[in-house]
């Protein structure tokens, strides 16, 4: 099947990508409101795009027309963030937390396990459960599409990674992180996700 997507409506082209843009990692937010209230919701348009600095880019569309999603507007508001990487056994959690509250109204309050601990270093507290988090701050933000679609860059400050699931190579120079045990969920199509089933090497060209 050919498809011209310039024909297709925005949200015809947003379902047919969700579900060929696959698997997509999931950037799952913890912001602080204008009254001091935590919100927390996950974004699967979401990657890597610098290592110097370190930056990762999240594209977050509105509530309505007219008004920002909650996470949108805290992190415009120049506040730093948390962006956890959620595990395959945080999955009910994070679609409970995607739904739609009221501007100041904490998700946290929808989820099982919502255990937070401090996050040295920043003024947010962090998810105990998640295997990854990163500390956050915006760098920049860009405006996309006929609905004004805010693609946000965002500076990584630290990362928390389980001890379990990290290791320093010292003559590399690198940190191994070990895919499996962090078990990260990955988005799929409408109300699909998947884990890792398999992991394999190949060998580069030399």
């Amino acid at each position: 099947m050919l498809l011209d997507l310039a024909s297709l409506k925005p949200n015809t082209c947003y379902h047919l990508m969700t579900q060929t843009l696959i698997p997509r990692p999931i950037a799952w937010v913890l912001s602080a409101s204008d009254n001091g209230e935590l919100n927390l919701a996950p974004f699967s348009f979401f990657n890597g795009v610098c290592s110097g600095p370190p930056i990762v880019m999240m594209s977050i569309g509105k509530k309505t027309a007219e008004e920002a999603k909650d996470t949108r507007h805290n992190i415009l508001s120049g506040r730093e963030f948390v962006i956890h990487l959620p595990a395959i056994a945080q999955a009910e959690d994070v679609t409970a937390s995607a739904a739609t509250l009221p501007y100041g109204k904490s998700e946290l309050e929808l989820i099982k396990d919502n255990e937070l601990v401090e996050f040295p270093g920043c003024p947010l507290p962090r998810l105990k459960a998640a295997p990854v988090a990163f500390h956050a701050k915006l760098h920049e933000v860009h405006y996309l599409g006929n609905q004004k679609q805010a693609v946000i860059y965002a500076e990584l400050i630290q990362a928390y990674i389980d001890d379990a699931a990290i290791e320093e190579d010292e003559e590399k120079g690198r940190y191994l992180v070990d895919a499996k045990a962090i078990n990260p969920l990955a988005r799929l199509g409408g109300a699909s996700y998947t884990g890792i089933d398999k992991i394999f090497s190949i060998a580069r060209p030399k």
